[in-house]
């Protein structure tokens, strides 16, 4: 019969334990996809830093999500390195809620700077020469101002509403505090805290991401107006990079807080937790990069 723990000091992070036989391998991957994604967020946010052809809006976004994505990032994976060097690893109670708080902060933040960003081309593209006086400096840092204040909101109150219930389990099938893993140790009805990562979910997901639809539904219209198709394919290029990343982040953290307990899977859950947290960060500066003239004609200089 589980015990009530809800005076727990310390939960045991399980990890990888299923497949302990790869615990090396996957050290030295998750280490070098780490580096890696330091050095390509560093290098965009330097080179965007020292050009002064790259300080427009559009890049005082791209750097913004840069530094969270180096954030958000190295919440994680840290806890992962130690977990795959030592096996199962203790988080006392306030590491694990800071955790939580600190990875619902910065990932709240990536999805409504997205949306910031989204509203950047869509004055761009739909009203061009209000550009500089609708998308000013001051308008910039006040849309950043709000996504860190949206993701302070949201990891402080799933943060504590989660860590005031009582549990009756020590051992998070996880590589971090993730939310889903901690619901399965809550003692009785969890049906409320499902609904409040629902909630949580709907506003921190959908409400940004509707922003989006609105924003590109307008800038798709207004490009398919434009006569010349050279001038259609620069507008729509301007467009790719962040419609990439918004699918590949959107896509996986969907899926991992819209759908209901009943269909949760530790090891579903795991890949899902992976490729929002360790690959989407990755691919953000090799997309930007890939796809972006200035940022490479920036690079090469």
């Amino acid at each position: 019969i589980p015990m009530n723990l809800s005076e727990v000091t310390e939960f045991t992070l399980l990890g990888f334990s299923e497949v302990s036989h790869l615990h090396h391998l996957l050290f030295v991957v998750f280490f070098s996809l780490y580096i890696l994604t330091l050095m390509a967020n560093t290098v965009i946010a330097l080179i965007i830093n020292c050009d002064n052809t790259l300080h427009t809006p559009m890049y005082f976004f791209l750097t913004q999500l840069s530094c969270l994505d180096i954030c958000y990032l190295s919440v994680i994976v840290p806890k992962i390195l130690e977990n795959l060097m030592v096996g199962t690893v203790g988080i006392s109670r306030t590491g694990c809620a800071m955790q939580m708080f600190f990875f619902l902060f910065f990932g709240v933040a990536e999805c409504f700077l997205l949306a910031a960003m989204s509203f950047d081309r869509y004055v761009a593209i739909c009203y061009p020469l209000h550009y500089t006086i609708i998308v000013n400096s001051r308008v910039c840092k006040g849309l950043v101002a709000g996504t860190y204040i949206c993701g302070t909101a949201v990891g402080l109150v799933h943060t504590i509403i989660t860590f005031s219930l009582p549990f009756c389990g020590l051992a998070i099938n996880h590589f971090f505090c993730e939310i889903q893993p901690l619901l399965e140790l809550l003692c009785g009805n969890t049906s409320p805290s499902e609904i409040q990562v629902i909630v949580v979910a709907v506003f921190a997901i959908v409400a940004p991401f509707l922003v989006i639809i609105y924003s590109y539904i307008h800038i798709i219209s207004t490009i398919l107006k434009i006569s010349s198709t050279e001038s259609q394919q620069k507008a729509f290029s301007t467009c790719s990079s962040h419609l990439l990343v918004v699918t590949l982040f959107y896509g996986t953290a969907s899926s991992m807080y819209l759908r209901p307990k009943s269909s949760y899977s530790a090891s579903v859950d795991k890949l899902l937790s992976l490729s929002y947290s360790v690959v989407t960060p990755l691919l953000n500066p090799i997309i930007y990069c890939l796809r972006n003239k200035e940022v490479k004609g920036a690079l090469r200089k």
